[in-house]
């Protein structure tokens, strides 16, 4: 009886927590902050931007018009946009997807992303940091910095329909010293490939790798 009412009293104090944990915060017009430390469920809005700060977690930030930003070593399941950057701070993690349509993606120091990054629009920029998943773009720049790791490869789609107008500089892809890009890059438009000395790549398809030396091409 004893161990009942124990455990029952322990529920009761862990309940509110794990419901504050799981609360979201929803808006259509503004900008969503979730403060440093918090830990909430999915934070949405339709026209702003979405602040994770240091330290936060939330299962998915999302936005139509706006940027998400997570603060250093802050979590989320998934991230997604369609006019707006994402910004992973220093040690953030996110252990789905990231998606976006026009918008750049970066990921600081230390950054993991444990699904797939991909966007049509928007320069892909990765600091020492990881992506387990691969990376995608239409139109992006790619740049896999130094000690960067990437696996799942990297594909360059071709445009499509509406995207046709507009597009007429090929992407440009770098891979910086030291960094690491296991599975295929695969280029289905031309690009500019530029593969540092010191980096290690899978198979190559569909563009022809120009090897340079030193920090950057």
């Amino acid at each position: 009886m004893r161990r009942t009412v124990l455990a029952f009293a322990l529920i009761l104090a862990i309940h509110p927590l794990a419901a504050a944990a799981q609360d979201d915060i929803d808006k259509v017009n503004g900008s969503v902050h979730v403060e440093a430390g918090q830990q909430v469920g999915d934070a949405s809005t339709v026209n702003g931007a979405v602040h994770v700060e240091d330290g936060a977690s939330v299962r998915k930030a999302s936005t139509v018009n706006g940027a998400v930003e997570l603060g250093d070593k802050a979590q989320a399941r998934e991230i997604g946009t369609v006019n707006g950057a994402v910004l992973l701070g220093e040690g953030a993690r996110v252990s789905g997807k990231v998606e976006a349509v026009n918008g750049s993606i970066r990921l600081d120091r230390g950054a993991e992303i444990g699904g797939r990054a991909s966007n049509v629009n928007g320069a892909i920029t990765l600091d020492a940091a990881h992506v387990a998943g691969g990376l995608g773009t239409v139109g992006g720049d790619i740049t896999v910095g130094a000690n960067s790791r990437v696996e799942g490869g990297i594909l360059v789609d071709k445009p499509g329909g509406w995207f046709h107008w507009g597009q007429q500089r090929p992407p440009h892809v770098v891979i910086g010293p030291h960094a690491v890009v296991q599975g295929t890059l695969e280029f289905r438009r031309e690009v500019v490939l530029e593969v540092s000395d010191s980096a290690q790549i899978g198979p190559v398809k569909g563009a022809t790798p120009v090897t340079f030396h030193g920090d950057t091409p």
